[in-house]
């Protein structure tokens, strides 16, 4: 039977303080270890970068090729679905329904492997024809498939690592889950050249031993964070009992169209990298994917912010506290939009700080140079509508981020494609890809602001109410 007394102990005391405590510093708080926790993990992408630079050209063209799908990988797993984790728990314990709490812990679990291995299939039987519409060929789609095939074979890890932290976040816990991770990172740092390289006996594996470290990062990860659920330190517990549809539903309903919308930013990156490619060649690949490798920075930095979003959010809604889970959307996007900017600003005045660190090629480095100083001064918004749809995940409506995303892949490709043909510059692609960041953050802050993403009743009154009163 499906538990509704409250919460008691710690769960109740940790349940209180999100729907209780000052806006800012309780954001704050739970945004830190998950910035930590997302920079930590997006720095696993960074350093493997790194050390395959160093095998060529033709290798950090082909890990620009498969990019996108190992970040739609870790997009889906942590921010769709995982969003969709963290929102279901983190309602059902504002609603204090613990029992319910516990049973979605063990539905996510099996959403997120069955998930997993479906997207392993996927990739190991059609990646060629994917590189190759992206434009990869010889050398580069060589390096691409070999790094591709191992990563995949072992992309399950990745998704149940991820669907288990959004158990924890779900609680409310962020630092858990964030010192697991810096812990992998700190393996990966020694791990990722050794297996690339090799050391005395040991055999360099070239671009292959990349995709290894990053497959043995996941797996312990997944460990750690399986032994925590099932060993009670946890709000919510791991266990036996019935599959439930109820459960599912509540998951998916929320993690399904998450994910539509980061298939969306995917397939505009997967489809820039193409304009770029059938314009400019490989090298320019390789310059463009260096470039906006910050922006998947990015994307971790917002779901930093983002997740403490879907959780407060949540809480607050389950207990029907609508006008402050309206105030923290609107907190956290001011904060995100902050952060981005100013990392946006920077790259804009030095882009070659950030692209020498992976290349030396010429027209790399004036490609990825001119890509961001065109498009790095508008992720400020970008990371503001980001933190907005995470705002959205938590109270389970996401049409308007949607909308958003939708408006932005049309702005971005189709605007992108009918400046180039008219003009046959790659400044016409960076420049669509820049207005399609403006208008989504645009739109994301209209929808929230009138309240659409929360209930009927919240209109502009609440932002100014907001700026009187403060962070109460």
């Amino acid at each position: 039977m499906t538990s509704t007394s409250p919460v008691s102990g710690a769960p109740a005391a940790r349940t209180t303080r999100l729907l209780q405590a000052p806006i800012l510093p309780l954001l704050l708080t739970l945004a830190w270890p998950n910035v930590l926790i997302m920079c930590a993990q997006a720095s696993t992408g960074l350093i493997e970068t790194w050390w395959v630079a160093r095998l060529g050209t033709d290798a950090l063209a082909g890990m620009a090729l498969v990019f996108p799908g190992v970040m739609l990988m870790q997009m889906m797993s942590a921010g769709a679905l995982g969003g969709g984790i963290s929102s279901a728990i983190a309602r059902a314990l504002g609603g204090g329904r613990r029992e319910d709490a516990n049973a979605l812990a063990r539905h996510a679990l099996l959403i997120n492997g069955g998930i997993g291995v479906l997207f392993s299939a996927l990739f190991l039987c059609f990646g060629e024809p994917l590189y190759r519409l992206l434009g990869g060929e010889g050398a580069a789609l060589e390096a691409a498939l070999a790094y591709s095939d191992v990563v995949f074979a072992g992309m399950l890890a990745l998704w149940l690592m991820n669907g288990l932290a959004s158990v924890i976040r779900g609680t409310g816990n962020m630092l858990f889950p964030a010192l697991v991770t810096c812990f992998g990172v700190v393996l990966l740092i020694p791990l990722s050249p050794l297996l690339i390289f090799g050391l005395g006996p040991l055999p360099g594996l070239g671009i292959v031993g990349g995709g290894a470290a990053m497959v043995l990062y996941a797996l312990t990860g997944a460990a750690i964070m399986f032994w925590y659920l099932l060993s009670g330190r946890s709000v919510v517990r791991l266990g036996p009992g019935p599959l439930r549809w109820q459960h599912v539903r509540s998951i998916l309903g929320v993690g399904l169209l998450s994910s539509v919308s980061t298939l969306q930013t995917n397939v505009l990156i997967a489809g820039a990298t193409a304009l770029v490619a059938a314009s400019a060649g490989v090298e320019a690949v390789a310059g463009f994917g260096t470039g906006v490798r910050l922006e998947y920075v990015l994307v971790p930095l917002a779901f930093g912010i983002g997740a403490p979003l879907v959780v407060l959010v949540g809480t607050n809604l389950g207990a029907g506290q609508h006008r402050r889970a309206l105030h923290i959307a609107l907190t956290g996007g001011l904060v995100a939009f902050v952060a981005t900017e100013c990392i946006g600003l920077s790259a804009a005045f030095w882009p070659t700080a950030w692209l020498r660190l992976f290349t030396a090629d010429p027209q790399a480095l004036e490609v990825g140079a001119v890509y961001l100083r065109m498009v790095g001064p508008c992720y400020g918004l970008f990371g503001l509508g980001l933190a907005l749809y995470f705002a959205s995940q938590g109270s389970g409506r996401l049409l308007w981020p949607l909308i958003a995303g939708f408006i932005r892949l049309c702005i971005a490709l189709v605007g992108g494609w009918l400046l180039l043909q008219l003009t046959d510059r790659l400044e016409a692609v960076f420049a669509m890809l820049a207005l399609g960041m403006v208008v989504y953050g645009v739109v994301m802050l209209l929808a929230v602001w009138h309240g659409g993403a929360f209930t009927r009743s919240l209109a502009a009154r609440d932002l100014r109410w907001w700026w009187r009163r403060g962070q109460r």
